[in-house]
């Protein structure tokens, strides 16, 4: 214990750094295991906006050329459930050695007013791409728009009609396919890669 006033005022000044020393070492010790946690929880924030992908329940093809103005329509409206979609070809069949001008539109119309993905995939032209096969030789597609790499889309087309006869017409949308891949850009899908989107088949006649 302190013998006189010196001491005593020594002892006191020591208490007291002593104790504000402690006080800030438990203050600090505290705001670390709050601040720990909410740095953590801002990390791992579970509220960000996740990109989900677009619903295409339907696909249209139209082909104007000839006098004619040919449509084919797929209507899907269950998805991945058990009816097959809805198939239907309006303007009469193809004629041969005819250039038809088309263009395609995807909709979502289980959405109400329905939606036109069409707009999403051109204004996403250089994620987007279509591709077009048939059989039989019936005719060659040419792609008539580009994205704003100069790549091509497919929403927009000619069609030349080569040989009379019946075969399919395989329509497909790619998101992200990989367009520097060797013939993608001439429409060759083997080399595309890529998410499938929308994928339909019609049978068509050239006569």
């Amino acid at each position: 214990m302190p013998t006189n006033w010196e001491e005593t005022f020594n002892y006191k000044l020591y208490s007291t750094i002593n104790l504000n020393f402690f006080i800030m070492k438990k203050f600090n010790a505290f705001m670390l295991t709050v601040m720990v946690p909410l740095f953590f929880t801002a990390c791992n924030n579970d509220d960000k906006p996740v990109n989900e992908e677009e619903v295409i329940t339907t696909v249209i093809a139209t082909f104007v050329g000839g006098g004619q103005t040919i449509t084919l329509t797929s209507r899907d409206l269950d998805g991945e459930g058990p009816n097959p979609p809805q198939l239907n070809q309006t303007g009469g069949n193809f004629t041969n050695g005819v250039t038809y001008t088309g263009f395609l539109t995807f909709l979502n119309e289980l959405e109400s007013p329905v939606e036109d993905i069409t707009i999403e995939v051109e204004e996403e032209g250089d994620e987007h791409q279509v591709f077009f096969q048939t059989s039989s030789g019936l005719g060659v597609f040419t792609y008539t728009d580009v994205d704003v790499n100069g790549k091509p889309i497919g929403l927009n087309f000619t069609f030349i009609t080569q040989n009379a006869g019946t075969g399919q017409l395989n329509i497909t949308l790619k998101h992200k396919p990989n367009k520097n891949a060797p013939g993608v850009t001439d429409g060759n899908i083997a080399n595309a890669g890529g998410e499938t989107d929308a994928e339909v088949s019609f049978e068509v006649v050239v006569q």
